[in-house]
């Protein structure tokens, strides 16, 4: 492993930490509690930012697979969400009209999910595949102690939903900078690339994907992953909000517990990269998620706040575990010249919900209102994506490739 640029990477996972668990925590509250945007539409946010990136980041993936320059873009995507988020934190303050407010938070999260296309795969010049697991589980610890260190740092600042994301967008820009000063990517060496209209290289993008979901060994698991980690990462969006509807938790209540599950995905990023390099990868997984299955209609059905705060630990040591498999199998599985294209399809569903989930958790309340037990059964219904994307594991016959015999 490269020590130096594993450092780099980790501590920028660490800084993108900060900003989203803020604006998990207390800007999801904010706009729907607070400044009065449905459930429906707080969610949809999330799926409208996926439909956009389908459409831009597997295209821009492709070019930096063929031309290298993943860093450039990361850089562009760090700034951009910088500035997105920043001035959704400066008019929330403000008080300004909720719908601008979403429209920032849109942009900021639409550029905050981009520049993972371009960080992901920079694992492959980080580790070899046989250290890759562990690679990915270090990212994902610093990424889980930036989630306990953004509550930490905002924590003062609870009494107000909208001063502590003020204070993380400043930390996680800061944080960031060595990542995009002192990273140094390999250069690569290609011949004369002739770039096509945008019209062409469009209709060549679509055709592309329809042949690497056709043929790709990644296809499987990037299609269980968008069912099961949409369904787990609409619950960790909404989790605030839920809190806040069900148990009536103040905010800083919500603080310590969400910084007890983000200590416990540290845990858990670590621990599975540990069982994932000697047990492989893909059986970490399914083992992973039955343990989801089994978790998830529990929080739904607690009967009170001890019960939810001894459940809610074990989500976050599943969700780093879970973060921390599925990025190094797809490294695994992905070849040198898809990495970045396949990791496109893996971002859009990663750390943001995409489709079915926030569509499904939105509607359900939209429809049977804001009552507490209708957010216990959004919570339950999210089982059924878990269970659809441990089925695809299992049955999907997934085509020969030339990988590491620990998949």
């Amino acid at each position: 492993m490269d020590k130096r640029k594993l450092f780099l990477w980790s501590l920028y996972d660490f800084a993108n930490s900060i900003i989203y668990v803020n604006f998990v925590l207390y800007f999801a509250v904010w706009i729907v509690v607070d400044a009065g945007l449905s459930d429906f539409w707080y969610n949809a946010i999330f799926a409208i930012t996926s439909v956009i990136l389908l459409v831009t980041a597997p295209l821009l993936a492709t070019r930096t697979d063929k031309k290298g320059g993943r860093k450039l873009f990361l850089n562009v995507a760090t700034i951009g969400t910088f500035v997105g988020y920043g001035f959704a934190a400066m008019l929330a303050s403000m008080d300004s009209h909720v719908l601008l407010v979403a429209l920032l938070f849109l942009i900021g999260q639409y550029f905050y999910q981009l520049a993972f296309v371009f960080f992901n795969p920079m694992l492959e010049d980080i580790a070899d595949e046989a250290h890759r697991s562990r690679a990915s589980g270090i990212g994902n610890f610093a990424s889980s102690l930036g989630f306990v260190a953004g509550i930490a740092l905002t924590m003062p600042l609870a009494s107000s939903r909208t001063a502590p994301l003020l204070l993380a967008v400043f930390a996680f820009f800061i944080l960031a900078l060595p990542m995009m000063i002192f990273y140094r990517e390999p250069k690569k060496v290609y011949d004369s690339i002739v770039t096509p209209s945008i019209i062409l290289e469009t209709k060549m993008s679509i055709k592309r994907m329809m042949a690497f979901f056709a043929v790709s060994a990644a296809t499987p698991m990037l299609v269980a992953f968008f069912f099961f980690n949409d369904a787990l990462i609409t619950v960790s969006n909404n989790y605030s909000i839920y809190l806040e509807r069900v148990f009536y938790i103040p905010d800083a209540t919500k603080s310590i517990l969400l910084a007890a599950v983000l200590g416990m995905s540290a845990i858990g990023a670590v621990i599975s990269g540990w069982i994932g390099d000697r047990i492989g990868a893909l059986k970490t997984m399914k083992l992973i998620l039955v343990w989801w299955i089994i978790l998830l209609p529990l929080v739904a059905i607690a009967p009170n706040f001890k019960t939810i705060a001894i459940l809610t630990p074990i989500t976050g040591l599943l969700l780093g575990s879970m973060w921390t498999v599925t990025r190094s199998y797809l490294s695994m599985v992905l070849p040198k010249e898809d990495m970045g294209y396949g990791f496109s399809f893996y971002t859009i569903a990663e750390r943001f919900a995409t489709l079915v989930g926030p569509l499904t958790w939105g509607g359900i309340i939209w429809y049977a209102g804001i009552e507490s037990i209708t957010y216990r059964i959004a919570m339950a219904t999210m089982t059924i994506f878990v269970v659809i994307g441990l089925i695809i594991l299992i049955h999907w016959k997934r085509p020969k490739f030339t990988a590491s015999s620990s998949i």
